[in-house]
């Protein structure tokens, strides 16, 4: 609609084991039409490890097109035993 530019801020939001080595929330710079599986790739996860997507709180998919301003929830399987 305007044209401010073509980039999404995205803020990501990491769990549990995603946590090692990584930063626990970092605002992100991507292009429009950015899904969650690019996000994935830059901060080195394979979408199969991630067992829990939330969008804004909500549940999203890894292909969900994203909008500036969202947030993004990323969760590990829980481990148990």
């Amino acid at each position: 609609m305007g044209n401010g530019g073509d980039d999404l801020q995205i803020v990501v939001k990491l769990f549990a084991t995603f946590r090692e080595g990584r930063q626990k929330i970092q605002t992100l710079e991507l292009a429009e039409g950015s899904t969650p599986e690019d996000i994935f790739k830059l901060i080195g996860l394979e979408t199969s490890e991630v067992a829990i997507l939330l969008i804004n709180g909500r549940d999203g998919k890894p292909d969900s097109c994203l909008k500036s301003g969202d947030t993004l929830a990323l969760f590990p399987p829980v481990g148990g035993g």
